[in-house]
C-alpha cells in the first residue's frame, strides 16, 4: 500500500496516453510523415512541463521520497555518444513507436507488445553492461 500513488501515477499516465491517442499507430505515422501536428504539440508540451519541473527541483531543491535532496549532475557532452545514441533511438522509435506507449498497449490487453518491451529492457541491461567501452 506504500506505491499506491505510484500505481495511480501509472495508471493515469496510461489513461492520458489512450485519450491523448497516443497509442494510434495512425498519429504517429502522421506526425513522421509531417501530416499532422497532434503528437508535436504533445512532446512540446511534455519537454516544456519537463523543463520547467527540472527548474523547480533546482531551485526549491526539492526532496525524493525518502527524504534526500534531487542531485541532477551535469553530463559531459559528447557528439558521438548522443549521435550513436540518437540514431538507435530513432530506429527503435520507427520501428516500434514510442516507448511510453508499450505499458498502455500492455495494459489494453496488445501482449504483442510485451515482446516489444521486454526487447527494450533487454537493450538497457546490455549497455548497463557495456557502458564502460561505449564512447563517453
Amino acid at each position: 500500500m506504500k506505491f499506491i500513488k505510484f500505481i495511480l501515477a501509472g495508471v493515469m499516465f496510461g489513461f492520458i496516453l489512450t485519450k491523448g491517442e497516443l497509442i494510434s499507430w495512425y498519429r504517429w505515422q502522421e506526425m513522421l510523415h509531417l501530416d499532422g501536428f497532434h503528437i508535436y504539440g504533445i512532446i512540446i508540451t511534455a519537454v516544456a512541463v519537463g523543463a520547467t519541473g527540472l527548474a523547480l527541483i533546482k531551485k526549491f531543491h526539492i526532496q525524493d521520497i525518502s527524504g534526500r535532496p534531487i542531485v541532477i549532475p551535469d553530463k559531459k557532452v559528447s557528439f558521438y555518444r548522443y549521435a550513436i545514441g540518437g540514431f538507435i533511438f530513432g530506429v527503435g522509435w520507427a520501428i516500434a513507436g514510442c516507448p511510453a506507449v508499450h505499458y498502455a498497449m500492455i495494459g489494453l490487453g496488445y501482449m504483442m507488445f510485451a515482446g516489444i518491451l521486454f526487447s527494450a529492457l533487454l537493450g538497457t541491461f546490455a549497455y548497463g553492461l557495456l557502458q564502460k567501452w561505449l564512447p563517453h
